[in-house]
Protein backbone atom coordinates (compact mmCIF):
# COMPACT_ATOMS: atom_id res chain seq x y z
CA UNK A 1 0.00 0.00 0.00
CA UNK A 2 3.09 2.54 0.86
CA UNK A 3 4.83 1.47 -2.21
CA UNK A 4 1.58 2.21 -4.15
CA UNK A 5 0.54 5.59 -2.45
CA UNK A 6 4.10 6.95 -2.69
CA UNK A 7 3.95 6.11 -6.55
CA UNK A 8 0.78 8.08 -6.87
CA UNK A 9 1.42 11.24 -5.06
CA UNK A 10 5.43 11.05 -5.68
CA UNK A 11 6.75 10.98 -2.16
CA UNK A 12 9.10 9.28 -0.60
CA UNK A 13 7.99 6.07 0.47
CA UNK A 14 9.34 6.56 4.09
CA UNK A 15 6.65 9.93 4.24
CA UNK A 16 3.98 7.64 3.01
CA UNK A 17 4.89 4.72 5.48
CA UNK A 18 4.98 7.30 8.60
CA UNK A 19 1.76 9.03 7.16
CA UNK A 20 0.12 5.60 7.00
CA UNK A 21 1.15 4.57 10.48
CA UNK A 22 0.39 7.74 12.31
CA UNK A 23 -3.39 7.51 10.77
CA UNK A 24 -3.26 3.81 11.90
CA UNK A 25 -2.47 4.71 14.73
CA UNK A 26 -4.47 7.11 15.52
CA UNK A 27 -7.46 5.17 14.30
CA UNK A 28 -6.37 2.43 17.57
CA UNK A 29 -6.11 6.18 19.75
CA UNK A 30 -9.75 6.77 19.20
CA UNK A 31 -11.24 3.04 19.32
CA UNK A 32 -9.45 3.33 23.27
CA UNK A 33 -11.26 6.07 24.11
CA UNK A 34 -14.61 6.94 22.09
CA UNK A 35 -15.17 3.24 21.01
CA UNK A 36 -16.17 3.83 17.66
CA UNK A 37 -14.54 5.35 14.81
CA UNK A 38 -16.77 6.21 11.39
CA UNK A 39 -14.17 6.46 7.84
CA UNK A 40 -16.61 7.73 5.71
CA UNK A 41 -17.14 5.94 2.44
CA UNK A 42 -15.11 2.71 4.23
CA UNK A 43 -16.51 1.80 6.80
CA UNK A 44 -16.93 1.66 11.13
CA UNK A 45 -14.91 0.37 13.54
CA UNK A 46 -16.33 -0.09 16.88
CA UNK A 47 -15.08 -1.67 20.44
CA UNK A 48 -17.61 -4.47 21.45
CA UNK A 49 -18.03 -6.62 24.59
CA UNK A 50 -17.75 -10.31 24.02
CA UNK A 51 -19.61 -11.87 26.56
CA UNK A 52 -18.02 -14.77 28.41
CA UNK A 53 -18.97 -18.14 27.72
CA UNK A 54 -17.87 -21.99 28.31
CA UNK A 55 -15.44 -23.87 25.74
CA UNK A 56 -13.36 -27.35 25.81
CA UNK A 57 -10.21 -27.79 26.06
CA UNK A 58 -9.44 -29.82 22.63
CA UNK A 59 -6.74 -31.48 24.07
CA UNK A 60 -8.54 -32.97 27.04
CA UNK A 61 -11.78 -32.12 26.38
CA UNK A 62 -12.77 -30.50 29.66
CA UNK A 63 -15.20 -27.75 30.05
CA UNK A 64 -13.45 -24.21 30.28
CA UNK A 65 -14.93 -21.05 31.14
CA UNK A 66 -13.09 -18.65 28.84
CA UNK A 67 -14.10 -14.75 30.31
CA UNK A 68 -15.53 -11.60 28.50
CA UNK A 69 -12.68 -9.47 26.51
CA UNK A 70 -13.32 -6.65 24.65
CA UNK A 71 -12.81 -6.89 20.51
CA UNK A 72 -13.04 -4.48 17.66
CA UNK A 73 -15.89 -5.10 14.77
CA UNK A 74 -15.38 -3.68 11.56
CA UNK A 75 -19.02 -3.20 9.04
CA UNK A 76 -17.86 -2.04 5.76
CA UNK A 77 -19.05 0.91 4.31
CA UNK A 78 -21.40 1.36 1.29
CA UNK A 79 -18.47 2.45 -0.95
CA UNK A 80 -16.46 -0.44 0.00
CA UNK A 81 -18.89 -3.00 -0.33
CA UNK A 82 -20.19 -1.92 -3.97
CA UNK A 83 -16.47 -2.06 -5.31
CA UNK A 84 -15.84 -5.48 -3.44
CA UNK A 85 -19.01 -7.36 -4.08
CA UNK A 86 -18.46 -7.68 -8.00
CA UNK A 87 -14.76 -9.37 -7.59
CA UNK A 88 -16.19 -11.68 -4.55
CA UNK A 89 -19.00 -12.78 -7.19
CA UNK A 90 -16.37 -12.93 -9.92
CA UNK A 91 -14.15 -15.39 -7.58
CA UNK A 92 -16.73 -17.36 -6.64
CA UNK A 93 -18.06 -17.94 -10.57
CA UNK A 94 -14.38 -18.51 -11.50
CA UNK A 95 -14.14 -22.09 -10.09
CA UNK A 96 -17.54 -22.92 -11.54
CA UNK A 97 -16.59 -21.82 -14.92
CA UNK A 98 -13.37 -23.81 -15.03
CA UNK A 99 -15.13 -27.03 -13.50
CA UNK A 100 -17.69 -26.63 -16.49
CA UNK A 101 -14.60 -25.66 -18.85
CA UNK A 102 -12.73 -29.10 -17.71
CA UNK A 103 -16.06 -31.53 -17.97
CA UNK A 104 -17.01 -30.11 -21.47
CA UNK A 105 -13.80 -29.89 -23.16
Amino acid sequence: MVIEIAKKINVEQQKVKQIVQLTLDGIVDVLSTEKRIELRNFGVFEVRTRKSRKARNPRTGEEVMVPSKQVVTFKAGKIMEERIEPASREAKQAPAQQASQAANP
